[in-house]
């Protein structure tokens, strides 16, 4: 089993015409949320670790959790309202994005809320987005990692979403924390760019995960490819072309195939990571940006099952 750890959310998308009047629909968003569905809808048995408010908004989420065959338990119900990004759209098409998040149920989560010994099962933890950095969630999360760093793999996405975590000084700073106890780090190549303002490589930015203590770090460049880094060098996979109706959800979907073909070939250990060859991990990309053409050839975050991955012969373009 894998524990995935982080927010869950609501995303809005709102039309604002020239009426009085305005449209609205509300699906369940948060990229920890995404990579929980992913590991479920591939096989994995998968539980999530968040505050849930008690509002309407929370039962929808927790309730399309159950449907996807998310286990639930580790899910603290919280009185304080869901998170809300909102995507609202003018008659000229253009969006504008507003965050609600501020004193939510998802970084309303206290170290009083973890639970105690973790069951034997659970092989890996996965943490990501904004909640390894706004609080007190952040040090909730990071307290986690801590201590099971060493006993199960943790695999860490930093998705950085600077228009939520603002100064992006603290997100460094926060986000050490949970590298420092990352078995495997995933991220893109804008997570590059912004975290570091564009002053540092990829190959850069994947010498200093490493010497943060990761085993494997692996790297999207959207029609680029993919790359990953490891101890006896780096292994590269290109991109090919594909029909993309939108990359919402690519990242995600690339991080849950990574860890569910870890799960099913029975390498989702510490010590059998850091050992993986060049064709295991070129094996191991490969799945990931087949997941991921799935994903983009659909809208929205609509993550793929272990058949439409066999069955796709489409070519993959990640986040």
């Amino acid at each position: 089993m894998i524990l995935v750890c982080g927010e869950a959310l609501i995303d809005l998308f709102v039309r604002v015409p020239g009426g009085p009047e305005m449209s609205t629909h509300a699906v369940a968003g948060g990229s920890p949320f995404n990579v929980a569905v992913g590991l479920a809808r591939l096989g994995v048995r998968t539980a999530f670790l968040s505050g849930i408010s008690r509002d309407h908004f929370g039962a929808f989420l927790a309730d399309r959790l159950a449907r996807e065959g998310v286990d639930g338990r580790f899910l603290v119900r919280i009185d304080r309202p869901s998170p809300i990004s909102i995507v609202a759209t003018a008659d000229d098409g253009q969006p504008n994005y507003t965050f609600h998040g501020e004193g939510a149920a998802d970084r309303s989560l206290l170290p009083a809320h973890l639970p105690g010994a973790l069951p034997d099962d659970i092989r890996a933890l996965t943490f990501g987005s904004y909640s390894m950095a706004v609080e007190p969630v952040g040090t909730t999360f990071a307290a986690l990692a801590q201590r099971e760093h060493g006993r199960r793999v943790i695999s860490v996405d930093p998705n950085v979403r600077s228009t939520v975590v603002g100064d992006m000084k603290s997100w460094v700073v926060a986000a050490e924390r949970f590298y420092r106890t990352a078995t495997m780090i995933k991220a893109s190549d804008e997570d590059v760019r912004l975290a570091w303002g564009g002053r540092v490589s990829i190959a850069d930015a994947a010498a200093y995960w490493q010497k943060c203590g990761a085993r494997l770090v692996v790297v999207t460049e959207g029609a680029k490819g993919a790359t990953a880094f490891c101890a006896t060098g780096s292994v590269s996979v290109p991109g090919r072309s594909v029909v993309v109706r939108d990359t919402v959800g690519a990242g995600d979907t690339f991080h849950a195939a990574l860890l569910a073909q870890l799960a099913k070939t029975g390498r989702l250990h510490p010590d059998a990571i850091a050992a993986l060859d060049e064709a295991a991990i070129r094996e191991l990309l490969t799945y990931g940006m087949a997941a991921a053409a799935v994903t983009v050839s659909r809208d929205g975050a609509d993550l793929p099952t272990t058949a439409d991955i066999d069955g796709s012969t489409q070519p993959c373009l990640t986040e």
